[in-house]
């Protein structure tokens, strides 16, 4: 019986060292991928361009491959137990780096399998880090970017977003990347928000900046990076005008807007009970999400009901009386929120939502209970948590820093450390060099 070769692929980019190792491979016996799922990527790198099943088509059609299997683990040690191969094959860059311990790991198991670990010399002058950089510089669709965030959702267990008010910020959020053990931790992507992007401006938070001028901005972080966009709609406005606000949104990639069930002049939620909250009935708040996705062109676009009755000084039993109705309304998610400290209430409401509904995504916004982590949430049914203003909250405080330094001391100089490099920051630009 001829032996059998595993070798574990993501198969987004193809390039040369693939095809090579796949042939080195063939030699030992007949060729099984382990194809990585997006699940199992998700939480260890950045979320394929491809989906899986379009990777798949492309990689059973490769000569040499034998079949292909998904690989729903970023360890190689379930799907070894399962396929008992003879051999697994592997680059020798595993050696070093994150990649060490499932090495390791690999060599474990196929010792107790009775099998043999074959590693052949990483292809020089490939490298897919490189080859991903390339194609993020090209830049990304409007219906490849709106689809993201439900691949993002259905694959991981938390979906991190951080909020944006420019290009600038956006970049941040396009690229920082830390090395944590096996994983690479990263932002899944942004979050424009209202309060955000009108006090950049210098305006209340008050829905005194309107949909052009937003999108004004918002057409400088699209052209810069290519992550998925939640955009904050506030009350959403007249039910007529949202019909338009959702096809404008959708036509330029955004993947969500979440509406809050508030009627009235917008009072940031932050403000509790110390302002008036009015929260607008059931009923109305239901037609407006009806419309909203009657309006839309894709089934990707998703419109999230924000809860405010928490914030309004109501009960968790209200706030999961208008959550079912707005799930049953057609709404894609629910957002409740709360400005208590301790994180209770939300919990109570995750978990008594999770018994009716297992899979209608929930989003948080921790800026109160900032305490609990995101592995915490995620024990209570959340799906997505927003950081929902740290990037302008970080950034003002230190150009009042700067600028003082400057009427202190009538030079520059003293705030230097406080500064980045001008050659950073021009590195930091795309296309600047």
């Amino acid at each position: 019986m001829q032996k059998t070769v595993y070798l574990g692929m993501i198969g987004d980019i193809m390039h040369p060292g693939l095809i090579n190792i796949i042939q080195r491979g063939a030699e030992y016996g007949r060729v099984l991928i382990g194809l990585f799922t997006d699940r199992a990527i998700a939480t260890h790198k950045r979320l394929p361009y491809l989906t899986y099943e379009q990777r798949k088509n492309v990689v059973e059609n490769i000569k040499g491959v034998w079949k292909v299997v998904p690989q729903d683990d970023w360890s190689y040690v379930p799907n070894l137990r399962e396929y008992k191969p003879d051999y697994i094959i592997h680059g020798d860059d595993w050696k070093e780096g994150s990649e060490k311990e499932l090495r390791q790991e690999v060599f474990k198991v196929m010792e107790e399998l009775g099998g043999e670990v074959i590693e052949i010399p990483y292809t020089k002058g490939i490298e897919s880090s490189s080859l991903d950089k390339e194609i993020k510089s090209i830049g990304t669709t409007p219906d490849v970017r709106l689809k993201s965030l439900r691949r993002l959702i259905a694959a991981k267990p938390v979906v991190r977003i951080l909020e944006v008010h420019n290009g600038l910020s956006g970049l941040i959020v396009e690229n920082l990347e830390i090395q944590n053990r096996m994983l690479t931790e990263h932002f899944d992507g942004m979050w424009s928000s209202s309060l955000t992007d009108s006090t950049s401006k210098g305006k209340p938070d008050i829905e005194a900046v309107d949909l052009t001028t937003r999108l004004q901005d918002l057409t400088n972080i699209l052209e810069c990076t290519t992550k998925p966009i939640i955009y904050d709609g506030d009350t959403g406005g007249k039910l007529e005008h949202f019909v338009f606000t959702v096809r404008t949104l959708e036509r330029n990639g955004i993947s969500a807007v979440i509406i809050e069930d508030k009627v009235g002049l917008k009072k940031n939620s932050l403000f509790g009970t110390d302002a008036i909250q009015t929260q607008d009935t059931i009923e109305n708040f239901c037609n407006k999400i009806r419309a909203g996705k009657e309006a839309q062109v894709t089934k990707d676009f998703m419109v999230i009901a924000r809860i405010e009755s928490l914030i309004a000084g109501k009960s968790v039993e209200d706030a999961l009386e208008r959550a079912f109705a707005y799930v049953e309304a057609g709404a894609d998610g629910v957002m409740i929120h709360s400005k208590n400290k301790s994180g209770d209430d939300i919990k109570e409401f995750c978990r008594a939502f999770r018994e009716k509904h297992t899979y209608v995504p929930i989003v948080v916004v921790p800026t109160t209970y900032n305490h609990i982590t995101e592995e915490e949430l995620n024990s209570w049914g959340v799906n997505v948590v927003i950081y929902a203003n740290h990037m302008l909250r970080a950034a003002y405080p230190a150009m009042v820093k700067v600028a003082t330094s400057i009427l202190e001391h009538h030079r520059s100089y003293d705030a230097n450390d406080l500064c980045m490099p001008i050659k950073e920051i021009l590195e930091l630009i795309p296309g600047t060099k």
